[in-house]
Formats: C-alpha cells, structure tokens, sequence
C-alpha cells in the first residue's frame, strides 16, 4: 500500500498544471480569445483618454489599427475588466489580454515582454502614474513598449496610463495627488513631483505634459503650475500641455492630427515663455497661456506638430499671484 501511495505522490506533483498553481508569478496574465499568437502588419496611432468612462470609439479605432490583431491591457494593479469590454467592441480581434505588472522583477520577467512583443494594440490603463515610474521605468518593459511603437503598433492610455505617455510627466510619487489650489499657492508644493522620457519613441508628444480627469476635477491650475516646472527646469523653453476632460479621449495618427472623441473636452495648453513668478513659497504668476479648446461635438481637430487647430476656441488663461483667470467673457479656465 505505501509503494502505491508514493507512486501517486510522485504522479500527482509531475502533472504540469499542479507545478504550475504552485509557482506563483511575479505577474497576473488573463486572456479571451484565441490562445495563439497572429502576427499582423499594424498602423501607427496614439490615443490620450482623460479617465472617468472609458470611450469606445477609442478602442474600435485601436482595434483597426491593429488589424484584429492581439490586444494587450498593462496595468500595474486591477482587474482584467477590460477584457471582455474591449473584446465586445473588438468582436474579431485575435485576443485580448491583460497583464498585471506590479513590480520591478515582474516588468523584467520575460513572459511579460514576450507578450508585449506579439501584441498589435497596447493600453496602460489608469491607476496611479507612481507605480509604473517606480515598477516600469527602466526595465525591460519599458524598452519593449518603445520598441513596439518604434515598429508602429498603436498604444493609448488613461487617467495614469495618459500621464506616461507624454514627454513631462507629473509623477505622483508623494503620498497624494496636489490640487491647483495647492500648485497655485506654491508650485513647488511637495506634492509635485514630475518626471520625463518614460515613452521616448512618441515625437509628436515630444516637449508636452498630460493631464487627466481636467474639468471635472479643476486641474487647469496645477496644470499651469505643471508648465511652470517644466520651464524652470530647463526641460522646455515654450512647455505645451494636452489636458483632457472625462470620457473624452484624444485620438492621433499617424501624421500627428488629433480628433475628439467621446463627450468631454481637450486642451492644448501653449506656453509663452518664461513664467513671472515661479520660486518655491510663492504663489505663482504665469500669464497668457494659449489654450486652444475643441469639443468632441464639433468635429474640432488639432494638429501637433504645427499646434494649431481648427473648429475649437481659442483664449488665453493666467495665472497671477496664485489666482486663475482667463479672457473669456465668463473668465472661466475651462
């Protein structure tokens, strides 16, 4: 009887899915649809979604972009809620897969950059911009996901997968995120901290730092703060930002010509110069700030590499000594 029992031991721990339930991965992987890879030729294509609700014409035009090829979600912490939800926009697509990627170790593990390699169409998803400077930032990952644009598959994010995405980046490594009240007062607040040169092989995004959630959570004036910084740092002489609204995404292709989609707004904010006033426990005093505003209504669209658009509205938005105002009749920053 014990030289059967040893036998089924011996059986038991040789069966493969019982090993691998015991090896635990520094990743979670979850993936619908075909189980095998496609390799198809793919667009260029860059989507900037402001977080809240997520879009679907976003994901459908990332769908085409990719020729129904794999679609992989990146995420730091969550679900793979994405899965079905883009799998239903995205019907004949090959799969859709999401990664969890929480660590350092996990975004070197070479499952994980195997499948960043074979996917078509790649989104960060939102969170907490902090955990993919801290976990993503250089790794293997983060040189996978650049030579992934490099060779055309189209990648888009939102809320904290917006925020990498652009050239500056306010990282949000302190213990929470800074209100405009706070980066007007003083924007060196503590809680601004800003990086840059996660995602390299976006030129159109080259000289630009992103926001989310704009409006709904009147931003603006951390944003202009986020300009601010990025002059005095030397990282841009004119900054630009690209602000977007909830449920709004900005859809660029190939050319640089970006459209709205969704119900929401997006900004594109243009720096004059040099701020007045930008010294640490002061309040700020930035003025004339370009915006250019385009509504997902109005078929407005806006080209980056002249930064100029067409069916929006154009003002001019200030900060002076740490009060936001604009030159629109309502004075209002949005």
């Amino acid at each position: 009887m014990k030289r059967y029992l040893i036998i089924l031991l011996l059986l038991t721990f040789s069966i493969p899915g019982f090993a691998a339930k015991q090896q635990k991965h520094p990743y979670d992987y979850f993936r619908i649809g075909n189980t095998s890879d496609v390799n198809q030729l793919t667009q260029p294509g860059t989507v900037l979604m402001g977080g809240g609700t997520d879009v679907d014409e976003a994901f459908t035009w990332m769908c085409a972009l990719s020729n129904n090829g794999d679609f992989l979600v990146i995420r730091a912490t969550g679900t793979d809620a994405y899965n079905p939800y883009i799998r239903q926009l995205c019907p004949n697509g090959n799969s859709v897969a999401t990664l969890i990627i929480p660590t350092r170790k996990a975004a070197n593990n070479q499952f994980v950059i195997d499948r960043i390699n074979e996917a078509e169409a790649i989104w960060i998803a939102g969170g907490n911009q902090a955990d993919y400077i801290n976990f993503w930032k250089n790794t293997s990952l983060q040189t996978a996901l650049n030579e992934r644009i490099l060779q055309g598959v189209p990648i888009g994010g939102t809320s904290a997968g917006l925020d990498v995405l652009t050239q500056f980046i306010y990282s949000a490594l302190a213990n929470k995120g800074v209100t405009s009240a706070q980066a007007l007062a003083d924007p060196f607040n503590q809680y601004i901290t800003l990086d840059r040169n996660f995602i390299v092989n976006l030129p159109v995004l080259a000289g630009v730092i992103g926001d989310a959630h704009v409006s709904n959570r009147d931003r603006m004036g951390r944003d202009i703060a986020f300009l601010c910084r990025t002059h005095v740092n030397g990282w841009s002489d004119q900054p630009r930002g690209i602000s977007v609204d909830e449920a709004t995404a900005l859809l660029i292709d190939t050319h640089g010509m970006g459209t709205i989609v969704g119900s929401g707004n997006a900004y594109f904010l243009q720096a004059p110069g040099a701020p007045e006033v930008c010294v640490m426990g002061s309040p700020l005093t930035y003025e004339n700030i370009g915006v250019y505003r385009i509504n997902a209504a109005t078929a407005g669209t806006f080209d980056l590499w002249s930064w100029l658009g067409s069916n929006g509205s154009e003002y001019h938005v200030s900060a002076i000594q740490g009060i936001l105002t604009s030159d629109q009749a309502n004075q209002s920053p949005y």
